[in-house]
């Protein structure tokens, strides 16, 4: 007679969906969060050392128009093979270091070229070897300012940036400021310095546009 009681069944049948729902695997409770989605915030160097992956402010991941250049830090990780992949600084000369290869050039190249390079390089030694390259920092895409501004120094250059973003950036001038004076520094690829005037009071008015250049990485802005 027990068992057929229906205040019996009920009870039963209650301790039976609270059992389920402990026992339930946390990935049921949030179906969104997938290894894939993890797996893609980090770039693995070797099988156990994930590093993150950074923005387009201190790393280009995926961004397949990106020249290296000198002093920038790559994450160089090649698939299943722990003791090739790490983090390396490009050398002043342009070129990187690696296991089995030896010195690769990587300044001028973008990071999917560079992976090309380095997986022929390493046919030799591993099976189809799976290689990225993500721009962990971007050390070499910098320009300072210096001179008469609030905060001189050297910044990172950021997309299409010109010299009144430089001076905006910098907290603009001090009191005493030529700012009719300004330079930019340029080098050049013969190593000849380019100097270009900027008559910060025409620009603003609008007399003058064309001197409110695009800046390039190591062009330094002087404030007389």
């Amino acid at each position: 007679m027990k068992r057929n009681n229906p205040f019996c069944r009920r009870r039963l049948l209650a301790a039976m969906g609270i059992a389920s729902l402990c026992l339930a695997p946390a990935w049921s409770q949030n179906p969104k969060s997938t290894s894939a989605e993890q797996g893609s915030q980090y770039a693995r160097l070797g099988t156990d050392n994930p590093v993150p992956v950074t923005s387009a402010s201190g790393a280009m991941a995926g961004n397949d128009h990106y020249l290296i250049g000198n002093e920038d830090v790559l994450a160089i990780n090649v698939w299943k093979e722990p003791d090739v992949s790490r983090m390396v600084p490009v050398r002043s000369d342009g070129k990187i270091s690696l296991p089995l290869i030896g010195e690769v050039q990587a300044a001028g190249r973008t990071p999917k070229e560079l992976e090309s390079q380095i997986a022929k390089g390493l046919r030799d030694y591993i099976s189809e070897p799976e290689v990225t390259v993500i721009v962990q920092e971007t050390k070499s895409r910098r320009f300072s300012i210096l001179g008469q501004v609030q905060r001189p120094g050297s910044y990172l250059l950021n997309g299409d940036m010109r010299v009144l973003d430089a001076i905006a950036i910098a907290g603009g001038f001090r009191d005493f400021a030529k700012v009719k004076n300004i330079r930019i520094l340029r080098q050049q690829a013969e190593g000849k310095q380019l100097s270009l005037p900027f008559n910060y009071k025409d620009v603003v008015k609008g007399a003058n546009p064309g001197q409110n250049v695009e800046l390039q990485p190591k062009d330094t802005i002087y404030v007389p």
